[in-house]
């Protein structure tokens, strides 16, 4: 028998069981109505986090002579130790998952050329760039929507006309919502994730957290908007920027998750994000994660302490 990869095995099955778990309870908890957004977007971050990073697994060694209670989850052994013993077996899904996680990479470098080469040739209209609350802003003539660029440094980039199209409130807002992301480092945070999709492109609850924090994203740039008190301008503006009326903004990216937004919106959100409900949110979340570390943790030990 290959041990090393029946090991291995045992350990990323254990680990992606217990991460799909607290997926699970994510899921739950982001699904019920009282909460803040940002507390449910940290909630899916963490959830993504928590895939790619096999706390469980590195924490194992130091913590095994303290769980010899631990017993293994023989299903999970069964089968890592069923493709250890057939060496064809074991090369032939290391090349697939290894021919998908190229594939994967190689998308993603391709789109981010694309993006870094969108913002080299991006024709700015002639007025002047100008910072707000530290971040670059600038009018441009190729976009067709605000967008947030970059990932370390990131920048605002404005379509040339939409200042005339906006009232000065409405484009106000509009501006919240960006420099929530830009403050944040969105773009960072979703590269993040995207790396941990390219390592685990075959697990499709990692897939479905990044449509969940894409989500959550914008819903809670969207609070950030409403807490400034420009909620209403917020929806005047993406109604104007999604309207296909529009020549300037045909095709605004704004309008993704649109209808989402707009019903989020329009509620009253003192009534629906009180701080408790969304501590009480953070909380119970983190309780899970710790229980799902502590888990994985134990159940991985107790290799080391058989072998040991």
């Amino acid at each position: 028998m290959l041990e090393h990869i029946a090991r291995p095995l045992y350990y990323l099955g254990v680990h992606l069981l217990y991460a799909s778990m607290v997926w699970f309870a994510a899921w739950v908890l982001t699904s019920i109505p009282r909460g803040s957004a940002t507390a449910k977007y940290w909630i899916w971050l963490a959830t993504s986090l928590n895939f790619v990073l096999p706390a469980g697994a590195l924490l194992d060694k130091l913590l095994a002579v303290h769980l010899s209670w631990a017993s293994p989850l023989p299903f999970i052994g069964g089968v890592g130790v069923r493709i250890a013993e057939d060496a064809g077996l074991a090369y032939t899904l290391g090349a697939v998952w290894l021919l998908g996680a190229t594939l994967m990479f190689t998308r993603l470098w391709l789109r981010l050329r694309a993006e870094r080469g969108a913002g080299r040739r991006v024709n700015d209209d002639g007025r002047p760039n100008f910072c707000v609350q530290g971040v670059p802003v600038r009018f441009v003539r190729d976009s067709h929507a605000p967008v947030m660029e970059g990932l370390v440094h990131p920048r605002i980039s404005l379509p040339s006309g939409i200042d005339r199209l906006l009232r000065e409130d409405e484009l106000d807002a509009v501006m919240i919502h960006e420099l929530t992301h830009a403050k944040r480092r969105d773009n960072l945070i979703r590269l993040v994730h995207e790396i941990c999709l390219c390592v685990l492109w075959f697990h499709p609850l990692v897939w479905i957290t990044g449509a969940r924090l894409s989500l959550y994203r914008e819903l809670s740039c969207d609070e950030s908007v409403i807490r400034r008190g420009r909620g209403r301008e917020l929806v005047s503006a993406l109604a104007k920027l999604a309207n296909p009326q529009q020549p300037v903004l045909l095709q605004a990216s704004v309008s993704s998750f649109l209808s989402l937004r707009l019903a989020r919106l329009a509620t009253e959100p003192t009534k629906r994000w009180g701080r408790a409900a969304s501590a009480l949110l953070a909380v119970t979340f983190c309780a899970v994660l710790v229980l799902g570390v502590f888990q994985t943790v134990a159940h991985t030990a107790c290799c080391f302490l058989i072998r040991h």
